[in-house]
């Protein structure tokens, strides 16, 4: 039975880090005597005592979890958030396995009416929601975990998926400061990609004389073996012009970002090191937006024992759509959306048995 009694999300920090860290973070706090506290009398038998459960030791799988790379142009004033990366985590019912899978910015869906923003509903690219539903009916301002709502809302009606258990939101240079953090990451370049944004110092590229476009040198990055600074690995997964399959290289490039930062995270010992792990999630600062829900370490906890090795990266296909001889967007062919239908049942490991092509390698 899916876990409908958890809060429907939670800090970005857990999906992105505590998630990765559940093993070292596996020991609870809470056994331990707080500081200037007196010593508890001896216990009057010999009788053993049994120490309460670790918080987050109720959470069961199956679980559904939200990955969002937001571009919120914090440079500026009131833009509305568009969410660029939309990558979604099922993690199986023993919580040691786990699938990371992606849609399109630009997939085309049915997105219901939300008063909160004064939206009355309609189709529109997924990417759209989060900014949709961002707006506060007479303001200029905008509410991301109102956005975040009508996205999950949204997810939930396109997918089958009756909820979503968490979420992380994150900004491109929340991401850069987190992959800093961690001392940069490993990642396998699979295709010639150059930058639209950066310069090959990681300066950025200036407009062109009446916008457009950008011009100048380019950060190039060619196959094979690459550690990344911040800055490298966030402008390499973003990257979708010039690639051969567009968006669809993009989204496993994400999915790529993702699983180097869980890997080099499970290294760093952030369970052991209290100091460090809130260095990290304080690197990523404002980039994250709390969503509400159970605390990071719950779900550390939960998910202690599962690791990078443990987590089966999945491309879905799709093409784009069009009307009149326009681009309308994007849409998943049948294998997708058929995976899709596997997630929401609970029965993706039967599901790839049977399309291994759909799983990334």
């Amino acid at each position: 039975m899916r876990t409908s009694k958890l809060r429907r999300s939670i800090g970005g920090a857990v999906v992105m880090v505590l998630l990765a860290t559940g093993t070292a973070c596996s020991h609870s706090s809470g056994s331990k005597k707080p500081a200037g506290q007196p010593a508890a009398a001896a216990p009057t038998s010999a009788a053993p005592t049994t120490p309460p459960p670790s918080p987050g030791a109720d959470i069961k799988g199956p679980l559904d979890l939200v990955i969002l790379g937001v571009d919120t142009r914090v440079t500026i004033p009131d833009w509305e958030p568009h969410s660029d990366a939309i990558m979604l985590l099922h993690v199986e019912p023993d919580l040691k396995t786990a699938y990371l899978y992606s849609l399109p910015r630009d997939l085309l869906v049915k997105m219901p009416a939300f008063g909160k923003a004064g939206f009355g509903g309609g189709t529109y690219k997924l990417t759209e929601a989060m900014s949709r539903g961002s707006r506060v009916p007479g303001s200029k301002k905008t509410n991301v975990p109102q956005g975040y709502e009508l996205l999950t809302r949204t997810l939930s009606n396109y997918t089958g998926i009756k909820s979503f258990q968490a979420g992380a939101i994150l900004n491109f240079g929340g991401l850069s400061k987190l992959v800093d953090k961690l001392g940069g990451i490993d990642m396998t370049v699979d295709e010639t990609v150059k930058s639209h944004h950066r310069k090959p110092d990681g300066s950025l590229r200036p407009l062109k004389s009446g916008g457009g476009d950008y011009t100048g040198p380019q950060a190039v990055y060619k196959p094979g073996k690459r550690h990344f600074v911040g800055w490298q690995a966030i402008d390499y997964a973003r990257q979708r012009y010039g690639l051969p399959n567009g968006d669809y290289d993009r989204q496993r490039h994400q999915r790529q970002l993702v699983e180097a930062i869980l890997t080099k995270a499970l290294t760093q010992n952030l369970g052991g090191d209290s100091a460090k792990l809130q260095g990290i999630i304080g690197a990523l600062g404002k980039s994250l937006v709390d969503v509400g829900g159970r605390t990071p370490l719950e779900y550390a906890y939960a998910l202690r024992n599962l690791t990078a090795s443990g987590i089966t990266m999945v491309g879905l296909p799709g093409a784009g759509v069009g009307s009149g001889g326009s681009y309308r967007g994007e849409a998943l062919k049948s294998d997708g959306k058929a995976f899709l239908k596997a997630v929401a049942q609970d029965k993706v490991a039967a599901f790839l048995a049977a399309h291994k092509k759909l799983v990334n390698h």
